[in-house]
């Protein structure tokens, strides 16, 4: 699946079945505040403990977490029901499945990086997000209404696709500021442990819901569903008011920041490209594995949605247990874990095969494996970013990340399309799940192996990498 996490998702946020960051001050509002209920466990020097109910309590990070949760769970709708539709309603090939996909990623191979610097500019991100929830919500709309009017097409999936796309950018790169403004730096990795856990709860009840609307409603109508999910997030984030940084001024340079603090930083750099790897191989495999699973192995759409909805408890999971990993051996090891545990257990799908509940046991175990392993990828990574990443550069460092990490994903896609036309889908499938496994080669040597906490802030006037800020008592 692939809903875009947290701050921004370095992983496909569950690429199973279906096809897929500023610091303000302490003191101001849209900070969580402590929780009453821990302040025995402060100590002189120390920040107070930040739980998950400190931050529930805060009002500003409630109603943005309602936000992320009521979209995670109409993503769901569309992350199903959108490729059924263009296999069972338009009859899509293994080729134009690689164009659906490839049209919904394309706007991260350009906007990110001149939409990074635009959003850095903006006195409020969040009117940025409210509007592309509005315009996402149309968008969706128009799919039912064009198939009630009897004019729907793969030429208009392919444009709501690619405009849904540009508006997700937009939306992210806004909430990569927003993020790091509602909650507080000691509780980031709570915080992404919360927000991950309700994208896994999606997980869990979308897929199975979608799935039934699609069988009961067609796939068309299901997707009234994740426009209204869109209004809902539009009116959490208009309820909030939380202190966002200064907007950037308008200087030389600014497209390719982003670009030379992530090529500066030897931690970050190595762990986009370990996983733009993981990518580029996981949307060829996920370009097809909704025609494997249907058109092959006979899955219908209740059962898929079912299968996916029960293999995301791994995903759940993975949010639970990601800080008690991260405690336990760093939050650098435990994004290693996650970049080999997200991709490896996908081998599984094209290896199904025999009698049919031995198929269904093992897409159940691609599924859960793959949940659990994406959830620490993310946690993990989000959590390093939020952490290093300077305020001032924050929608550009997110930009540049999108269109290295989102941008390779359409070629994948096409890639996939391409190669199952050619060599036939299953070959295919088993050539993304084995390359994928290969991303976590790039962390040899990087600093970020040995990272046990969070890196301290970079200078927030550099525009270079921030490896020399990595506390050295923190990173043996």
């Amino acid at each position: 699946m692939n809903p875009d996490p947290e701050p921004e998702p370095i992983a496909t946020t569950v690429a199973t079945l279906s096809a897929p960051d500023s610091t303000p001050d302490p003191a101001t509002a849209g900070r969580a505040t402590p929780d009453p209920a821990n302040q025995d466990d402060e100590r002189p020097g120390r920040e107070p403990p930040v739980t998950a109910r400190t931050l529930l309590r805060d009002r500003v990070f409630r109603r943005y977490w309602s936000a992320q949760t009521v979209s995670f769970f109409g993503d769901q709708v569309s992350l199903l029901a959108v490729p059924l539709l263009a296999v069972l309603v338009l009859r899509a090939s293994p080729a134009q499945m690689g164009y659906l996909t490839a049209a919904g990623l394309a706007p991260n191979l350009v906007l990110p990086l001149v939409a990074g610097v635009w959003v850095d500019r903006r006195r409020r991100r969040r009117y940025v997000m409210i509007a592309s929830d509005l315009a996402r919500a149309v968008l969706v709309a128009s799919i039912p209404v064009a198939y009630a009017l009897g004019a729907l097409g793969l030429g208009q999936l392919y444009l709501v696709a690619f405009l849904i796309g540009c508006f997700s950018t937009l939306f992210e790169l806004g909430n990569s500021t927003l993020y790091v403004s509602v909650a507080p730096r000691a509780g980031l990795v709570q915080a992404g442990s919360l927000i991950n856990g309700s994208r896994a709860m999606s997980f869990v009840g979308g897929p199975a819901i979608g799935g039934w609307l699609v069988q009961i409603l067609t796939a068309p109508v299901a997707l009234l569903a994740d426009a209204l999910s869109f209004l809902g997030s539009a009116w959490f984030l208009a309820r909030i008011r939380p202190t966002e940084p200064a907007p950037e001024t308008r200087r030389g340079g600014q497209v390719t920041a982003g670009l030379r603090f992530l090529t500066g930083s030897r931690l970050l750099w190595s762990a986009i490209v370990a996983v733009a790897t993981v990518n580029l191989f996981n949307f060829m495999y996920s370009a097809l594995v909704i025609l494997y699973v249907t058109a092959y192995l006979g899955i219908s759409p209740g059962l898929l949605g079912v299968l996916i909805g029960a293999a995301s408890v791994g995903a759940l999971l993975g949010s639970v247990v990601t800080g008690r990993l991260v405690r336990a051996i760093g939050v650098g090891p435990a994004y290693l874990v996650g970049l080999i545990a997200f991709p490896v257990p996908l081998l599984l799908v094209p290896a199904a095969g025999g009698p049919r509940p031995v198929v269904i046991v093992l897409l159940l175990a691609a599924e859960f494996a793959s949940g659990l392993g994406v959830m620490i990828l993310d946690i993990a990574y989000g959590s390093i970013s939020a952490a290093l990443v300077p305020a001032r550069l924050r929608a550009r460092v997110a930009g540049t990340t999108r269109t290295l990490n989102y941008g390779i994903r359409p070629i994948g896609a096409l890639l996939g399309g391409a190669l199952g036309s050619a060599i036939g889908v299953r070959p295919t499938l088993w050539i993304a799940t084995a390359g994928a496994g290969f991303g976590a080669l790039w962390l040899i040597g990087s600093p970020i192996l040995r990272l046990r906490a969070l890196p301290a802030e970079a200078d927030d006037e550099a525009d270079d990498g921030a490896d020399a800020v990595l506390p050295p008592a923190e990173t043996g």
